[in-house]
């Protein structure tokens, strides 16, 4: 089932058991996809937004939840930040397992076998077949450094 089909079904069944605050997350979830369509749609008024698009604004959506979630604590207010963190929890159920670190490891190992990749000149190359193939499997932040020292080590 598709991404976007997976969360309309979820929206509908939040509906059902009238759970308030899923439905919240779930239609700003909908709410930022048409956002995108509309941000996407070219002159011919096609729409060309893929899965892994989405993805991507799904963890963009996690990781701006989880920053405010910080400031809500730093700053004393708990009952904000329970709110976001429960708004993560709803979005992290579209996301793809993430890798484990072994599986990333050899992910990037491919990676840099498949683009030639020799030095760090490079990184671009490789992070990009990584963008395509793992989006929202794999946080790009922390795998970033562990392919510049990889090509570091190689070049």
């Amino acid at each position: 089932m598709q991404l976007r089909e997976r969360i309309s079904a979820a929206t509908k069944q939040a509906m059902k058991d009238r759970a308030t605050d899923r439905l919240s997350t779930l239609r700003l979830i909908n709410a930022t996809f048409k956002d995108r369509d509309i941000a996407a749609r070219s002159a011919d008024g096609e729409t060309k937004v893929d899965e892994a698009e989405l993805l991507a604004l799904l963890v963009k959506m996690v990781k701006q939840r989880k920053e405010s979630a910080r400031t809500y604590e730093e700053g004393g207010r708990l009952d904000l930040a329970e709110q976001e963190l429960a708004e993560v929890e709803v979005i992290e159920e579209f996301l793809p397992k993430p890798m484990s670190d072994a599986e990333i490891s050899q992910a990037v190992d491919d990676a840099m076998t498949e683009v030639g990749a020799s030095s760090i000149r490079d990184m671009g190359r490789v992070m990009g077949v990584l963008k395509g193939r793992y989006q929202g499997r794999m946080d790009f932040g922390a795998v970033g450094p562990m392919v510049k020292d990889r090509l570091a080590a190689a070049g």
